[in-house]
Parts: structure tokens; C-alpha cells; sequence
């Protein structure tokens, strides 16, 4: 991110200043004109073709002056905020290294705690209710889903036939129904044609049990999550009887000090970001009082008047012209050249400013799924080798390298994330917060044979740019200011910090 935004800053005062050199190469243009009119037209003529010169780059001049004024104010802009993003990051980093040492004191003391409360009868009692809730609710969701695939197995024949499903999308045989007596004899005959009276109540019960096992296994879920409740709260008591909840505040308030600093991050990278784009815009010479002067001015040497000049002295061979010619035509061929460097610089600074929102997308969806919590690991060390190259040269897409990232992260054993009773189910919830405190049980002990399923690292993330990312609702990423390509109404947390 840091070699991005300073690669930008350099293409930006680049390209600014080729605006510059742009316009100070028409003024020395300009300037070979007079002297070509000085020696090929008479007084009269001379004056006024040089007054309709001198006018257009006396405008242009002034312009130029305003124009390298507003440049160098709003490089400063950005050197502030830069700065001041700076400062937050290093107010993050000290912060997260707090976190990370009251995390370690929170784990040795629930290490501490896990022998005593394995041994207490209220505890064991209500992990054991816990543990047989959990299966309840498991077996509950498998028959669910079961009662769920039949029904659309078993119910596809139904769905297939037309007269079928016309008479039950009518209500036929149910109070629902409301036809004509001329309706009700034919749909009657139809009916006897393909046997619905008996065919219907079975697809009712074929639709209607997965909706009864749903509900079930909600119920279910519902009790397993105030059962969890209630483990957590004996497990958070003694933590606290331990002197541990000065710990979980500490771990908090390092929470809400970072989310708070992420807050300020990402307003002031919109700031940045809207400031780029203004500095973009002045550097590529956009600014209209600007762009009016040049275009006068270049406006001013494409008279015919001046090219019919031109022209004529190309005819004559005397030295004087053909020196000025000379110039005049090395002049023009460096402004071609330079204008085309211009345009390759204005394009990467486009491919730049794209591949910074992305990476700050990255980085925002990176802190909202916490992975850079001190209990978070990555098996693949390619992440910020290879594959970060291949991103940065278009090779793969944001989308793709996102996922690269959530499918390497791991949760170490202890951390926040893999503390405290772990249930057979996935986890249904969204919340990426974990829960406070809880418990890493060593092998053997009471808490030591859970098979809950790996935490799934999910992410907000399932869309991008560019090909090769999966389909989805892409970066969730608010983005307050007005050069965003993904703009959200205020800032929102995403439940991360």
C-alpha cells in the first residue's frame, strides 16, 4: 500500500509537470513564431500576428503559474494526510500489541481455570446438557435437511405435470377455491383424469413436514444457544472470580481503540482518495481555466495565417528560415512526444488508483474478519510473494486473491476464536466477533474431544473486478467519499474490528 500510494504521488507530479513542460514548449513555439514574422512580414502584418500570439501565451502564462500554485497545494494535502494515516498506524500497531499481551494473560488464566472448573459438578452438569443439545440440534438439522432434498426429489414428478400443478396452484379440494359451475365440472373431470384427489394430500405432507422439521430444528438451535449462553457465563464467572475480568475489559476497551482507529483510517483514506483524483485532475491539466489557456493559446499557432507562414518559409532557402524552421518542427516533434509519454503516465496513475481501492478493500475485509488478530496464521507464504505480484499485475483479480487469503487463514488453539465450547454443527452465525473468554481444554480433559467443524472464515467479500473472481455482493468496504467506485451511506463497522 505504501509503494502504491508513493508510486502515485510520483506519477501524479509527473504527469503535472509534463502538463508544464507542455505548456511552456507552446510559449517557446510561440516565441520561434515571432521571430519568423519578424523576418518574413511587414511591420504591420508582424504587429498584429504577434499581438494575437502575445495575448493567448500572456493568458496561458498566468494560467500556468495559478495552475503549478494549485499542484503544489494539493500535493501538500495529500503529504498531510499520508502523515496522518501514518500516525494511525502506528497508534494501531501499539494498540494491537495490547491487545495481544492482555490476550495472553486472558489465555494463561483460562488455562489456569479449566482444571478447576472440569471438576465442578454445576459446570460438568451444564456442559453435559450443553454437549446432548447440541446433538439434538444436530440430528434435528440432518433430518431437516433430508425432509428437504426428498421434497424436491420426490415432489419433481408433481411439479412436472401440468394439470397437476394447475389444479393445485387453484385451490382445487380445499376452501380456497373459487370457480364458476362451468369451472368446477371441467377442473372435476381433469381432476378424475389424473387422479388428484389422491395424488394431493400426499404432496401437502411431502411440503409440509420439511416446514414442521424447520421449525424444529430452529427450536432446537434456539436451545443449544441459551444453553451455550448459560456454559459461557459459568466460564466467564470463574475467569472473573480469578481476577480475570480486568483482563476482558482490557481486551475490550483494545477492541473498541482499534475499531475506533479503523474509523479514522478509512475516512481519511476517502479523504486521500478524493484528494487524488483532485491532484489527478489538476496534473492531467483538467482544470478548466487551465485547459482554456492551453487550448487558446495552441488554438492561437494553428491559425491559417500561421501555418500558411509556415509553409513558406519551408519554400525559401535562406538560413535564417530554415533555422527557425528547424526548431519549430523539433519543437512539435517533442510535444508529440511528450504527449504521448503523458497519456501512458495518465493511464498507469488510472491503474494505480484502481489497484490501491482494491487492496484498501483487501485490508478493510483483512481487519473485518480479524485476521490479523495474534491468534491468526496463514499456511500459504506465497500470499505476500507470488500471488501478490500476480494481483498487482492484473494477473489475477481481487476477488481471486481475497479468497487466497481466507482460505489460508487458520485460528491458532487458545486464541479467541478456538476458546470455549466448541458444538458438533457448523456455526450458523454471521457475527465475526467471537465470544469473551472461554476456555481451550488440553487433551484428555473434559473439553479435549469436541469435533466442531473449523470455523468458517466467511468474509464479506464475493464479487470484484477484472475476470477470475466468483460471483457475489462484493467489497463490503464503506466508502464515504464521492471518488469511490462502491459508496454506502456512512461508515459502518461490518462487526470487525
Amino acid at each position: 500500500m505504501r509503494d502504491i500510494r508513493r508510486e502515485e504521488d510520483e506519477v501524479s507530479k509527473r504527469v503535472a509537470r509534463a502538463a508544464e513542460r507542455l505548456s511552456k514548449t507552446r510559449e517557446h513555439e510561440a516565441e520561434l513564431f515571432r521571430q519568423l514574422s519578424r523576418l518574413r512580414l511587414d511591420p504591420t502584418l508582424q504587429g498584429e500576428l504577434d499581438g494575437q500570439i502575445s495575448g493567448a501565451e500572456a493568458r496561458a502564462r498566468d494560467t500556468l503559474k495559478a495552475h503549478a500554485r494549485d499542484v503544489t497545494k494539493a500535493e501538500k494535502a495529500m503529504n498531510d494526510l499520508d502523515a496522518r494515516r501514518t500516525a494511525l498506524s502506528e497508534r494501531r500497531a501499539a494498540a494491537l500489541a495490547t491487545l495481544e499481551g492482555q490476550q495472553q494473560r486472558l489465555a494463561a488464566l483460562t488455562r489456569d481455570q479449566s482444571a478447576r472448573l472440569a471438576a465442578d459438578p454445576a459446570y460438568l452438569a451444564q456442559r453435559q446438557e450443553t454437549e446432548e443439545l447440541d446433538r439434538i440440534a444436530e440430528q434435528s438439522m440432518r433430518k431437516t435437511e433430508q425432509a428437504e432434498a426428498d421434497r424436491e426429489a420426490k415432489g419433481q414428478p408433481y411439479r412436472d405435470d401440468p394439470l397437476f400443478m394447475y389444479l393445485w396452484d387453484a385451490g382445487y379440494g380445499t376452501s380456497s377455491y373459487k370457480a364458476n359451475n362451468l369451472v368446477r365440472y371441467f377442473d372435476g373431470m381433469v381432476a378424475n383424469l389424473v387422479g388428484f384427489s389422491k395424488a394431493r394430500p400426499n404432496y401437502a405432507m411431502l411440503n409440509e413436514i420439511p416446514l414442521r422439521l424447520r421449525e424444529h430444528a430452529e427450536l432446537q438451535e434456539a436451545n443449544v444457544t441459551a444453553s451455550e449462553a448459560r456454559l459461557a457465563a459459568l466460564e466467564t464467572a470463574a475467569v472473573d472470580a480469578a481476577g480475570g475480568k480486568p483482563i476482558r475489559d482490557a481486551v475490550q476497551a483494545a477492541h473498541a481503540e482499534i475499531e475506533q482507529i479503523d474509523a479514522e483510517m478509512i475516512a481519511i483514506e476517502d479523504q486521500r482518495d478524493d484528494a487524488a483524483a483532485a491532484l489527478q485532475s489538476l496534473a492531467e491539466g483538467r482544470d478548466p481555466a487551465f485547459e482554456s489557456a492551453a487550448n487558446e493559446l495552441a488554438a492561437a499557432l494553428a491559425r491559417e495565417d500561421i501555418q500558411t507562414l509556415l509553409a513558406e518559409a519551408r519554400q525559401t532557402r535562406t538560413g535564417q528560415d530554415d533555422t527557425i524552421v528547424a526548431q519549430i518542427d523539433d519543437v512539435r516533434s517533442r510535444l508529440r512526444e511528450e504527449q504521448a509519454e503523458n497519456r501512458e503516465q495518465q493511464e498507469r496513475l488510472k491503474t494505480l488508483a484502481a489497484r490501491r481501492r482494491e487492496l484498501e478493500d483487501i485490508q478493510w475485509e483483512f481487519k473485518k474478519q480479524r485476521f490479523d488478530d495474534p491468534g491468526s496464521s496463514f499456511r500459504e507464504d506465497r500470499l505476500v510473494g507470488d500471488l501478490l505480484n500476480d494481483f498487482l499485475r492484473g494477473g489475477i483479480s481481487a476477488a481471486s486473491y481475497w479468497d487466497q487469503w481466507r482460505k489460508s487463514q487458520n485460528w491458532a488453539p487458545g486464541s479467541e476464536w478456538g476458546a470455549g465450547y466448541r458444538p458438533t454443527r457448523e456455526s450458523r452465525s454471521n457475527n465475526p466477533w467471537p465470544p469473551s473468554g472461554g476456555f481451550s481444554w488440553p487433551e484428555g480433559s473434559i473439553g479435549g474431544s469436541s469435533t466442531r467443524k473449523s470455523r468458517p472464515s466467511g468474509g464479506g467479500f464475493g464479487g470484484g473486478w477484472g475476470g477470475g473472481g466468483s460471483s457475489g455482493g462484493g467489497f463490503s468496504r464503506p466508502r464515504t467519499g464521492s471518488s469511490g467506485t462502491r459508496k454506502h451511506g456512512g461508515f459502518k463497522t461490518g462487526g470487525g474490528f
